[in-house]
């Protein structure tokens, strides 16, 4: 499973720079049905994910320090919990389709499980903050998923879609959720992303890439959900005091095709806005841009303010940002390096620009981000 190599990934980096530690991995999960297995050998520790808490409860029984990751409202104070930012996810997501200028919102998830709980709550708190109404689908996640299970579910998603106004900006707890959303959208008939754009939420890049349009999702931090829980452990080997849980903030949304669209009908906007995604981090200047889509500066910006809620000059801004993000992640350029490919005269004004607008360093940014080592 892909969330389980970035964890372990993240353990690893963790382990390399401040401890000497032998691990057992027990992929399988064989010590769930088996625990006697497992505590046959003597453990210094133990970090656990998996739904049942029963290896968590023996190594409260045995004095063994350990580490819980399952994504869970927290069962004991004596352990910690590590898990993600489900509230912040929602937010993200909410955010993502703000940005793009979308008045329509919807919501697809489970109501028995906690995080997509929380990950609706949310995404609907970030739209109650700008007072716009969130339409929600919200049914019970199976013990089993069948073929059954899954045609039903995709009957009762296209139902709701139908009935949405549009265009409409539709959430789903997860990738696989978001997939049913994408498979009920086209039994519609509707255009995705025109008339329907999908995101999805752990970014599991293989279902996220065999999407038909490949699928927009908000990735977690698996880097430092793994990174996180090897320090945790650490601390209560040395008897040192921990955190009794842990949120992980995701990362920003993974742009594909099912929410690449903009939710508005002025041409010139959109034509601006795809020279500024193409050309942000070149010379591109905003008197030059309101020449090529032949209206006056002030009207693009009143345009912009009106529909997106923010000037050309901040659009320019935030994809150099965002490059500048994509590029500490997915490279180990300099900053002077990467400031020159993103347009800025100086790497310290960018390391300036980049702390104002995101709270954080560069450098900070990268340590926190990036999701291999």
């Amino acid at each position: 499973m892909e969330e389980n190599t970035g964890i372990l990934k993240g353990i690893a980096a963790y382990e390399r720079v401040h401890c000497d530690w032998n691990f057992f991995l027990d992929d399988q999960a064989v010590s769930v049905t088996d625990p006697s297995w497992l505590f046959r050998k003597q453990w210094d520790g133990v970090i656990c994910r998996h739904p049942s808490t029963t290896i968590i409860e023996d190594c409260i029984r045995r004095g063994i320090p350990c580490v819980d990751l399952e994504d869970s409202v927290a069962t004991s104070s004596e352990v910690p919990k590590i898990r993600p930012d489900n509230h912040a996810v929602g937010h993200v997501g909410a955010e993502h389709f703000l940005d793009r200028a979308f008045k329509h919102f919807g919501f697809c998830g489970f109501s028995s499980e906690d995080w997509a709980k929380e990950r609706y709550h949310g995404f609907r708190e970030a739209l109650e903050a700008v007072n716009t109404e969130c339409h929600a689908l919200q049914t019970i996640y199976p013990k089993e998923l069948t073929p059954e299970w899954d045609i039903l579910e995709q009957e009762g998603i296209r139902s709701w879609v139908e009935a949405l106004p549009k265009p409409v900006a539709i959430m789903a707890c997860n990738d696989l959720r978001a997939l049913q959303v994408i498979s009920a959208v086209h039994e519609a008939g509707l255009e995705i992303p025109q008339e329907v754009a999908v995101l999805g939420a752990n970014n599991e890049t293989v279902r996220a890439e065999i999407s038909h349009p490949p699928l927009s999702s908000v990735p977690l931090n698996t880097h430092s959900w793994g990174y996180t829980a090897a320090q945790s452990l650490h601390q209560q080997l040395d008897g040192e005091p921990f955190d009794s849980e842990v949120f992980i903030e995701p990362l920003e949304v993974v742009v594909r095709r099912s929410t690449d669209a903009l939710a508005i009908e002025d041409e010139s906007i959109l034509k601006a806005m795809q020279i500024i995604h193409d050309e942000a981090c070149g010379s591109l200047r905003v008197e030059d841009l309101a020449k090529r889509v032949s209206v006056s500066r002030s009207l693009l910006e009143r345009r912009f303010r009106k529909f997106l809620r923010r000037t050309p000059q901040e659009e320019i801004r935030n994809v150099k940002i965002n490059r500048t993000k994509q590029l500490l992640i997915d490279t180990d350029k300099t900053l002077a390096e990467i400031a020159d490919e993103t347009g800025f005269e100086h790497p310290e004004y960018l390391s300036v620009m980049f702390k104002r607008l995101t709270g954080e360093s560069p450098r900070a940014f990268r340590q926190r981000s990036r999701v291999a080592i």
